[in-house]
């Protein structure tokens, strides 16, 4: 009984998480995306002119955004019970 409620739990908490990385994982990608694009689109940000700086910045939130969407995918939380989920 006790260990059916800890499974349970453990199989809610995985689906959250991963939840949580797959929303986060594609905030984090548009913005890499936005930062890669804006000043080819004449747009500027917070009133500034683009930089190269931006070009880093819109690569490194589009890494960490995959990185986010592909941990949501993979759902590898709980090291000691990996195969359960």
């Amino acid at each position: 009984m006790i260990e059916e409620y800890e499974k349970n739990k453990r199989k809610q908490i995985v689906r959250m998480k991963s939840v949580t990385d797959f929303v986060m994982g594609i905030i984090f990608s548009l913005m890499g995306v936005y930062f890669l694009v804006y000043r080819h689109l004449g747009w500027t940000f917070m009133g500034q002119e683009p930089s190269d700086r931006d070009y880093f910045l819109g690569a490194l939130c589009l890494s960490y955004g995959i990185w986010r969407i592909y941990r949501g995918y993979k759902k590898n939380y709980f090291k000691d019970e990996r195969k359960e989920f």
